[in-house]
């Protein structure tokens, strides 16, 4: 399986400067985010990917429909993959909002808070939540039996929880899950 970090963000950008949260909700890509996720299709493709994942936050949707278009896969979407709520920017965007801004993908089978409401319940995801969480994925993706040719768009915190490398922004990182 690969995993595919979201391109850069506009979260992104302000955090790497000032490492201050900007308070930015569900952020979309900047252009060189969206740069970032053209360039990562060619090497998905060259790996044989059939099959796109994607968590439900705007930037990773923005970078998986951008990859999904050069590789004419389709997105499914994936609540588990989301990212570990520690910001603001981990706040994502309801349901309904998600299937106006991207009409082309599904979902349908999210709750219309599908986040770790972080904000509401003045608490951060703990790792112990989050590496369930990364559990729950891998088993489920061990068991199908096209895991090697599955391309995952998600985030820092959880590549990091499956794998224990922090990684740039459209990073791919292969995970072997026969292991």
């Amino acid at each position: 399986m690969l995993l595919v970090r979201h391109g850069e963000s506009e979260f992104n950008v302000v955090f790497s400067a000032t490492r201050v949260d900007p308070g930015i909700c569900d952020p979309r890509l900047t252009e060189q985010g969206r740069r970032q996720a053209a360039l990562a299709a060619p090497a998905l493709r060259e790996a044989g990917v059939r099959r796109l994942v994607s968590s439900p936050y705007t930037r990773a949707l923005e970078t998986a429909t951008i990859i999904a278009d050069a590789l004419g896969l389709a997105v499914s979407i994936e609540p588990l993959v989301r990212e570990r709520a520690a910001f603001v920017c981990d706040v994502g965007s309801p349901r309904g909002e998600l299937a106006r801004r991207f009409p082309h993908l599904r979902f349908d089978h999210l709750d219309d808070v599908w986040w770790h409401d972080h904000v509401g319940r003045g608490v951060a995801e703990t790792e112990d939540e989050l590496n369930a969480r990364m559990l729950a994925f891998r088993q489920t993706m061990a068991a199908a039996p096209d895991w090697p040719h599955v391309a995952v768009v998600t985030h820092w915190g959880f590549i990091r929880a499956l794998t224990g490398r922090p990684v740039s922004n459209c990073e791919v990182v292969r995970v072997n899950l026969s292991d």
